[in-house]
């Protein structure tokens, strides 16, 4: 199976799917990680259906029986196909367990190809049709409402011809939800008052389009990434900072595959730099215990892409390998300790771990937009994590993606827990 970018169809993974070899790595947490039996599972989607066909294993089993058509692509195998998160979890076990096993990939080729024959759920297809219309996957918004969130910001303007170090890239939640925009403003204050240099991309600012690749329309995602790299081509050397976890994924990961290469770091990673270089002092002492839910595609998913062409091949006729090595996406390198130093630096705050974190760390439910069509399902995988959370004594769940966010917070009924972004905590501790 040659790999080169980008270039991966179904067809590519056949080895793949004949070679699964049904190790559960793809169901539950590396066996040295798991803590509890209650805590044990990786995959909200087996945990959900509890039936082999959602898991990464029956994904391969699947597209080998559409492949050869025993199977058609209607009913329960479509609904198996779209029913995934892209979070990546059953793609961290396997590397555990085979590591030569590509189930992530896997998963979204076949959303693909459903996608190819016009099989998409219509929830999908609309947020589709909305990405070319408004440049956004949201439902109900406008291209020219993009910018208002900044109308108090003080930022250079990039589309204007203004040049800064590096541009504030909000995302799609932060520049539209009503909610969030006033965070995204609060960002923005607090990396000018700590004398960062910077703009934002004004008019020419879009979506990262990630999420269409998550839901398999690899054709609209590039478009958009094709957009996004012009207008980020003009401004030589600019760095992007972005508070959404799944543009630091797009633009990370999914971007260089393609042959776009631009700098891009998470928010908390750069208030993490400017606290360690003594540019931000939290002031205010913050009594609370709180426990923090990794985004996945800030974290296992937040690995740095690494180009590779070559072939599979077989040592004495038995063993796959790759020549040359193949890069290998354990999730080790996501962005985890930025978060966390942050965290046990404000005062008076207490940091207590779920039994599943980093790499491991339990879906949200809100990804590859399974939001925007089952939402039973994305709330009751929110819910399992809500109720990790609560086990471990905290009130407070703090995360670092605005999907996460808004997911866990739906998910979160009587007031049991609350929801917050990190940055809402360092804004009330630097006050």
């Amino acid at each position: 199976m040659p790999l080169k970018g980008y270039e991966v169809t179904l067809e590519d993974f056949r080895p793949m799917q004949e070679r699964c070899s049904n190790c559960l790595g793809c169901k539950f947490v590396p066996f040295e990680k798991i803590k509890s039996h209650r805590f044990s599972r990786n995959c909200p989607s087996i945990w959900y259906y509890n039936f082999n066909t959602y898991s990464a294993r029956g994904r391969f089993q699947l597209g080998q029986t559409l492949q050869d058509g025993y199977v058609d692509w209607n009913g329960q195998a479509l609904d198996a196909v779209f029913n995934c998160q892209a979070c990546g979890a059953c793609d961290i076990g396997c590397k555990i367990t085979r590591f030569n096993l590509e189930p992530l990939a896997h998963n979204i080729a076949l959303k693909e190809r459903a996608v190819e024959k016009g099989l998409a759920p219509p929830a999908l297809e609309a947020a589709a049709r909305q990405l070319s219309s408004q440049k956004t996957m949201l439902p109900g918004v406008k291209k020219e409402d993009r910018t208002a969130w900044a109308s108090e910001c003080k930022l250079k303007d990039l589309s204007a011809g203004e040049t800064a170090a590096y541009a504030f890239f909000p995302g799609c939640q932060y520049a539209y939800n009503p909610v969030l925009q006033c965070k995204a403003r609060s960002q923005v204050k607090i990396l000018l008052d700590a004398g960062v240099d910077l703009g934002f991309f004004g008019n020419g600012d879009m979506c990262c389009g990630g999420r269409a690749k998550q839901m398999g329309f690899r054709e609209a995602f590039e478009q958009e990434a094709g957009y996004n790299a012009k207008i980020w081509a003009k401004i030589p050397g600019i760095k992007l900072v972005t508070p959404c976890a799944d543009c630091y994924h797009a633009i990370k990961r999914q971007y260089p595959a393609l042959g776009y290469n631009v700098e891009v770091v998470h928010t908390s990673e750069l208030i993490c730099d400017l606290i360690k270089k003594g540019k931000l002092k939290f002031r205010k002492d913050l009594n609370l215990t709180v426990t923090y839910h990794d985004p996945c595609h800030l974290g296992r998913l937040g690995e740095p892409f690494e180009a590779w062409e070559g072939t599979e091949k077989k040592v004495l006729n038995q063993i796959h390998t790759w020549e040359p090595r193949r890069p290998r996406y354990a999730g080790t390198d996501g962005v985890y300790d930025a978060p966390r130093e942050i965290l046990n630096g404000i005062p008076g705050l207490r940091l207590v771990e779920m039994e599943r974190i980093r790499e491991n760390s339990w879906c949200c439910g809100a990804g590859g937009g399974c939001g925007l069509f089952n939402e039973t399902y994305a709330l009751s995988v929110a819910g399992e994590r809500v109720t990790e959370a609560l086990s471990t004594g905290a009130r407070t769940i703090v995360t670092g993606c605005p999907w996460c966010e808004i997911n866990l917070k739906t998910a979160c009924t009587g007031g049991t827990i609350d929801v917050v972004d990190i940055m809402d905590l360092v804004a009330q501790s630097l006050s």
